[in-house]
């Protein structure tokens, strides 16, 4: 399965997929640490996560993100994520963390036995709920922020989680590192309001909740991006949408 999970990735800025640092061709296994680019030579590394951001190893640029994003990568914020900031969603009109997951596998239905990515995954409570559940291949708990991944990664060993299922990938939501066609959904749960161009985040499904947006303009969303099938439940300020990608 890991060497499956590798064989998906791709590099973020010309989309290449990424092979084996050692030797620089063959394809990347379970023994890699990092991974090269076939093209551009650029080289991501793996610590806690696969760190596949556009910016990993420059000193001279640092990514910088609206206040929103910045915000979930202090270590506070990650660390109170889940320990009390996500369960006040409901005041919001969130339905609770085990309706929405439900509500979330029925719209996925069509994808099991893929591959999925949890996009913005934070903390991870999504990603881990999905790989529990068995119904997919992978599942891919992706964020931009650094200091979300590694508490997703504290909780994955505090559950006792295999990673045979799970793999965790920093990426800026605009720049999927993944090798096109590879993916089957995405799903993001509360977090479409904090990317800053969401037209430019699409899979062949994707699912969402919004406190922002309006049900119109997220189908208007969807419809720029070539997504159809745009379906929805409202409840006060929550929204939960599906789409999928014309054939």
């Amino acid at each position: 399965m890991v060497e499956a999970e590798l064989s998906k990735l791709a590099c973020p800025i010309c989309y290449y997929p990424l092979v084996s640092s050692i030797d620089h061709q063959s394809a990347p296994s379970k023994s890699d640490s990092s991974l090269e680019c076939s093209t551009c030579k650029k080289l991501y590394s793996k610590d806690d996560y696969w760190d596949l951001t556009v910016a990993v190893g420059s000193t001279e640029y640092s990514e910088t993100m609206p206040a929103a994003t910045e915000l979930f990568r202090t270590q506070l914020v990650s660390f109170l994520y889940e320990r009390g900031w996500r369960q006040n969603f409901i005041w919001g009109g969130f339905p609770g963390l085990e309706k929405e997951f439900e509500m979330a596998k029925d719209y996925l239905k069509p994808t099991s036995g893929g591959i999925i990515i949890d996009a913005s995954c934070g903390s991870g409570l999504f990603s881990r709920l999905f790989v529990k559940s068995e119904l997919y291949c992978l599942v891919v708990a992706l964020d931009f922020s650094e200091n979300m991944l590694k508490q997703c990664k504290e909780f994955i060993k505090q559950e006792n989680i295999s990673d045979e299922r799970l793999a965790l990938v920093r990426a800026d939501i605009s720049r999927l590192p993944f090798v096109s066609g590879s993916i089957d959904a995405l799903h993001a749960g509360a977090a479409i309001h904090c990317w800053p161009s969401p037209a430019c985040a699409y899979i062949d499904q994707i699912t969402g909740n919004n406190t922002f947006l309006s049900e119109l303009e997220l189908e208007d969303l969807c419809r720029a991006c070539g997504l159809v099938n745009f379906t929805f439940v409202r409840n006060g300020f929550y929204i939960m949408f599906s789409a999928t990608k014309a054939s």
